[in-house]
């Protein structure tokens, strides 16, 4: 069951089949595409802001494309024919949003990395659907950040999450994680986008995740790399 949100090609669905899960070629900048809003987490008071096109070079698998933010240190991979949008809100010290839209325009993953970062978290009963640890990104944080699908309840109300989180979604200890992954001095987050209510259900989420949507999601953000 497909999720209201977004109505995908099919081009843009086949197009994973040769997204590699581990990703770290160098790569600069992407193909462009229509300016999209920075993530709501971003935070900063800094000189004006510009929205940078950006365009991708191989080398990277044949059916994917590397983009690489503007430090040469994080990357990732997303199918060819998805673009990236780049928008750097400061510049000293960095802070940028990175949106990943598929070939209708749709923004599929926001993607945030700077020094500046903000977190609200508020206490919920978290179920995780399933979870993945990033081996780009391991050995760079502690513990090692897994690409996650979750859902978070309270006062009877349904969030259901998918991007990369600070280890397990849940401690070993039971303990729900809302930590930002730490890469050295800079703040890595990285969501998909989901709208409105976009699973009637959790089997209805499931059926979602293990489909081709749900696991071409899950390719870009098991692609994360640091260097």
């Amino acid at each position: 069951m497909r999720p209201a949100r977004r109505a995908t090609t099919s081009m843009a669905l086949t197009a994973i089949a040769a997204l590699t899960l581990a990703g770290c070629a160098a790569g600069t900048a992407g193909d462009g595409g229509s300016p999209t809003s920075p993530a709501a987490r971003t935070t900063a008071a800094s000189p004006p802001a510009s929205v940078i096109p950006v365009a991708t070079s191989s080398p990277a698998p044949a059916g994917s494309v590397t983009f690489t933010f503007p430090d040469g240190r994080l990357s990732f991979q997303h199918p060819k024919g998805w673009h990236v949008e780049l928008f750097e809100a400061s510049a000293s010290p960095y802070v940028g949003t990175a949106t990943v839209s598929d070939p209708t325009g749709g923004a599929q993953i926001s993607v945030y990395t700077g020094e500046i970062a903000d977190v609200v978290a508020s206490p919920v009963d978290r179920t995780v659907l399933e979870t993945d640890p990033v081996l780009g990104l391991r050995g760079h944080s502690v513990p090692t950040p897994h690409s996650s699908f979750f859902v978070d309840r309270s006062d009877g109300a349904a969030q259901y999450r998918m991007g990369l989180t600070a280890g397990l979604p849940v401690s070993p200890d039971g303990k729900v994680e809302h930590g930002l992954i730490r890469l050295g001095d800079r703040i890595l987050s990285a969501d998909v986008v989901f709208t409105g209510q976009p699973f009637a259900n959790d089997e209805a989420a499931k059926e979602w995740y293990w489909g081709a949507e749900g696991q071409a999601l899950k390719a870009v953000l098991m692609s994360f790399s640091y260097r």
